[in-house]
């Protein structure tokens, strides 16, 4: 897919922090996130970000994120954070009615960019919860693999959310870059 026209990419500030939370939140959260095929409503209740969480991910060393925009719109955004020989992908989000439209395509491609040729870096990861199956097969289509390794959800943590079921965990993907 063609990237889609007049998109930008740039990397977050401080003065980003609210609309970064607002687009977060759209996207993974409450009944406006079930516009686009990404919703975790169904999985989580309660905050997917906070201000706070959000200026420290921006201030954090390593670590940013990549805005895609369309003049002044901000339309999707992802967390890349550099980790020992490979980068994290997180906090991927591209506004519900916007989904599909390839500029969720066109911001991954700038991130594994940015870890391969700004960072030097080898790998992509990320972590996915292990329910997501529509999603998992997009990632995996754009050739992210199972590594085989899972991470515990943190039950009890409602800085990640309010969990509706008992099962959940993350499985771990990578891809080389």
């Amino acid at each position: 897919m063609s990237e889609p026209a007049n998109l930008s990419f740039r990397l977050a500030t401080q003065e980003d922090v609210t609309p970064l939370v607002a687009l977060v939140e759209s996207a993974y959260r409450g009944d406006a996130s079930r516009v686009g095929w990404t919703t975790e409503a169904d999985l989580l209740d309660g905050q997917r970000t906070d201000p706070h969480s959000m200026s420290g991910i921006i201030a954090r060393r390593g670590s940013v994120i990549v805005l895609a925009e369309r003049g002044d719109e901000l339309l999707a955004c992802a967390n890349l954070e550099r980790q020992e020989h490979a980068a994290y992908f997180g906090m991927f989000a591209v506004r519900p009615g916007l989904q599909g439209s390839g500029i969720g395509n066109a911001l991954i491609a700038e991130c594994e960019r940015i870890a391969r040729v700004d960072w030097e870096l080898k790998k992509m990861r990320m972590t996915v919860i292990w329910t997501r199956t529509e999603l998992i097969a997009w990632y995996q289509r754009r050739g992210y693999r199972a590594t085989g390794e899972r991470k515990d959800f943190p039950y009890g943590d409602e800085k990640f959310g309010l969990p509706k079921r008992e099962d959940l965990h993350f499985e771990i993907y990578e891809k080389d870059l």
